[in-house]
């Protein structure tokens, strides 16, 4: 409630009731001056709490201004995320600040892959990798190029000749030398690692029966890291796949990279992709993969990390093939996570990395798959039209409150 002044406020004019003024005419204008005295201090009022707001603001801002993932991990490892066409073009122009702000290192997700940059043989479309390289070289980033050798996203001609077959194992091997040569030469120096080849290997240690597989056996995968070393002599290359802890695909992909390094052929790295839930996989099968890789005498890199919070009766298969009819009952959050799984889903996130802290001599790099919530491919993948909660920054653009506490896990560790 208002109270007014016993007296007139030196701003207001002085009160005059002269001779022929009424008792009535001066309660009047004493009513009158209360009422603009009243109104002057109800504006002052407010534009001193906006003042005070304004400053609360900034004075957050500030104080969170040097809370970034990419600080926090400098003599740690590279964090890095997977960056799509509106970001590249700057037309998600949120997701490109906490880019910016947040994240050493970037892969693309997409514009690298054969079918969008060579969708007919020798005709290369190349000006969203190019977009994408300079984003990375403007920002001082640790760029990735995803991906050179995977039997999916690859355009049709790849593998068929002019008679409508497959072609021979020695047009294919040309055909993957001209792409690969073209690729990685024209960011040679500026591209810094490749997955070179992509999801080669089955849960069981056996080859998948792709194309590549079909036509040249095992020798595709050693062919792809010699023709990539050769155009790029100084990209780190990586072998990179999705269940990457399974045992007997561990077993294989460790095989394969003992087997190049005795023949000469450098790998540097191995890719553990990190699509996860909140149960699958455990942290121990998870982390015997982490060791089990580095003492095959190469880096861990963590390429594709994404937790996702809903449920997955299925797996965790990556296999952009794979398609589930809806249910609803597969998408029960449609509206944000329930506070227990939230609280879950935070836990979960903190285990990780405080596993990666605990083997930073063994990791390369941590890459989220996507920046917000909105961008990640679970929301259509394997069910298409979820709606999924598996990256660090929400819908709004927002960091979660997880990414603080991923940064405080750094001040110890």
């Amino acid at each position: 409630m208002a109270t007014f002044p016993s007296s007139t406020p030196a701003f207001l004019p002085p009160l005059r009731c002269g001779k022929k003024s009424s008792v009535q005419a001066g309660l009047h204008q004493i009513r009158r001056y209360n009422v603009v005295y009243y109104l002057i201090m109800k504006k002052i009022i407010a534009l001193a709490g906006i003042l005070a707001l304004t400053v609360s603001c900034k004075t957050a801002q500030t104080s969170s201004a040097g809370n970034s993932l990419k600080d926090a991990f400098k003599n740690k490892f590279y964090i890095g995320t997977a960056m799509d066409l509106p970001q590249i073009h700057g037309t998600d122009v949120k997701s490109d600040d906490i880019i910016r702000k947040h994240f050493s290192s970037i892969v693309a997700e997409n514009c690298m892959k054969s079918m969008f940059i060579q969708p007919e043989e020798g005709k290369f479309f190349f000006d969203d990798a190019d977009k994408f390289v300079a984003f990375g070289e403007k920002n001082k980033m640790f760029i990735i190029g995803h991906t050179l050798i995977w039997h999916s996203q690859l355009p049709k001609w790849f593998f068929i000749g002019k008679d409508g077959k497959d072609v021979s194992p020695e047009v294919l091997k040309q055909r993957m030398k001209s792409h690969i040569s073209a690729l990685v030469g024209r960011y040679k120096g500026r591209v810094k690692g490749y997955d070179v080849v992509n999801e080669a290997i089955m849960e069981d240690g056996s080859y998948r029966k792709s194309k590549f597989y079909e036509i040249l056996g095992e020798e595709f995968i050693p062919l792809a890291f010699q023709y990539a070393q050769e155009a790029d002599p100084n990209a780190e290359l990586y072998y990179n796949d999705y269940n990457e802890w399974f045992p007997e695909k561990v077993k294989t992909v460790v095989k394969i990279v003992n087997d190049m390094k005795s023949r000469g052929i450098r790998v540097d790295g191995v890719g553990m992709q990190t699509h996860v839930g909140l149960d699958t996989p455990s942290l121990q099968e998870y982390e015997k993969a982490i060791t089990d890789y580095a003492a095959a005498g190469v880096k861990v890199n963590i390429t594709e990390m994404e937790i996702s919070a809903l449920p997955s009766p299925w797996g965790t298969s990556a296999n952009v093939a794979d398609k589930v009819a809806y249910d609803a009952k597969m998408n029960p959050y449609t509206k944000g996570l329930p506070q227990n799984v939230q609280t879950e889903w935070e836990n979960r996130y903190l285990e990780f990395f405080n596993l990666f802290l605990k083997h930073q001599d063994k990791i390369r790099r941590v890459t989220l798959w996507g920046v917000t919530d909105n961008q990640s491919w679970k929301n259509d993948f394997p069910v298409k039209g979820r709606t999924d909660y598996p990256l660090l920054f929400d819908r709004n653009y927002q960091a979660k409150p997880v990414v603080e506490k991923i940064i405080d896990l750094t001040k110890s560790k």
